[in-house]
């Protein structure tokens, strides 16, 4: 077997996988989970990137995509919310209604 035909039904598949973490990406309506599938699926483009013999985007895309953007969109969570990030939300009472 030659080296391309060993090739294409692996890059193939990654594709196929991107393609279904994309929809999966934006089909996801929670923010905590969509960060959480935005992960996953930056993991295949990784898997992408060693598949189409790019290392150095590789290694990049796993730096981000694993670490910089979860942290960033948690704090953008957490600011928006009007706390801090290392903060905890105050306790609330039963039959106190929820803030808007």
């Amino acid at each position: 077997m030659t080296l391309v035909a060993t090739i294409a039904p692996l890059q193939a598949t990654v594709f196929g996988l991107a393609a279904l973490g994309a929809a999966a990406v934006v089909l996801t309506r929670d923010p905590l989970r969509q960060i959480v599938v935005s992960g996953l699926y930056g993991f295949v483009l990784v898997a992408a990137f060693v598949v189409l013999q790019a290392p150095d985007v590789a290694l990049s895309m796993l730096v981000v995509s694993g670490v910089a953007y979860p942290l960033v969109v948690l704090a953008a969570i957490a600011r928006s919310r009007g706390g801090k990030p290392g903060e905890a939300e105050p306790e609330r009472d039963a039959d106190e209604p929820e803030p808007r």
